[in-house]
């Protein structure tokens, strides 16, 4: 990790969770396309999850490489230049937070490092505890699904900014930060601790860019060459769900993805997500986000 001039370096907080009281000054979709962005540094912390599409970041002399459904995690201070790699581009969600509510944001400049006047007061510090060390001990992060469903979550309060949003932006972002804790032992990782881990999580992405297609755990088995219930208990092992709720997941996180990012009809995104009946996928979308497709799209697209 580039070493910070001394007056700019970043300060680690140990501080008992209750003490934790993280502010978010920024939380948005983007659409970038190909090509490098501006070298910079931020005062705050930044979390970019790739939701379609590949990206690197080069820190030092090191280049990290980062795909769909990986985040990278941006420390205060740290020099950093993002790239986007896939063509035609690539969709991020990005967070901007700190950690004690100790960063006044009027706009998007307030975060960035002006390199001639750097204000060494202004860099946010990282909190620590007994129990979890820093998340900059680690740049890439492979999130759980509920992880980027709060992270969806709270681009929603923050851009639509209902009454009492801020309390719950706080609520979201200490989730957001517990559950990368918890991802520190990735999907991967826990794969490769069961005998057909790799299996699974080829069967798992399967899943991701077929999601049309009937899922059901006779297919999942036969496909695994085992019976049902050892599929269905070793499925849950590495996903950390079963395999019709880690179905419903992913299907809802792209219905989702779509009513924001296309112009798809609503019918035509319940067949993309393997729901063909358009009253069945607003009844069930409604259940999962108490409104109607319909009007997601439209709250989606205030800001």
């Amino acid at each position: 990790m580039e070493q910070l001039h001394a007056e700019d370096r970043r300060q680690l907080a140990y501080a008992h969770f209750r003490e934790w009281s993280p502010s978010i000054h920024y939380a948005k979709y983007q659409s970038l396309p190909p090509g490098k962005l501006p070298r910079r540094r931020l005062y705050d912390y930044e979390i970019l999850y790739v939701s379609q599409g590949e990206a690197a970041t080069t820190i030092g002399e090191t280049r990290y490489e980062w795909k769909a459904g990986q985040l990278i995690y941006l420390p205060a201070g740290l020099f950093h230049q993002n790239e986007v790699v896939s063509q035609p581009n690539a969709q991020f969600l990005g967070i901007h937070f700190d950690y004690f509510d100790e960063l006044e944001v009027g706009s998007d400049e307030d975060m960035v490092v002006n390199e001639a006047h750097p204000l060494a007061e202004k860099f946010c510090r990282e909190a620590t505890n007994e129990t979890f060390p820093p998340l900059s001990e680690q740049i890439i992060y492979t999130p759980s699904l509920l992880c980027v469903q709060l992270m969806e979550q709270l681009v929603e309060e923050f851009t639509t900014r209902p009454p009492g949003y801020e309390l719950a932006c706080k609520a979201l972002m200490l989730n957001i930060l517990s559950q990368l804790q918890r991802s520190r032992s990735t999907l991967h990782q826990r794969a490769a601790d069961t005998v057909h881990g790799q299996r699974l999580v080829s069967l798992m992405k399967q899943m991701e860019s077929s999601l049309a297609e009937a899922w059901s755990n006779k297919r999942l088995a036969d496909l695994l060459l085992m019976n049902e219930d050892h599929a269905a208990k070793l499925f849950k092992q590495v996903a950390g769900q079963p395999p019709g709720e880690f179905l419903r997941s992913i299907r809802h996180r792209e219905a989702r993805r779509l009513l924001r990012e296309t112009d798809l009809s609503v019918e035509e995104v319940g067949e993309r997500t393997g729901c063909p009946d358009i009253h069945y996928f607003s009844r069930q979308f409604r259940k999962q986000e108490g409104l109607s497709p319909s009007m997601y799209r439209k709250l989606s697209r205030v800001l």
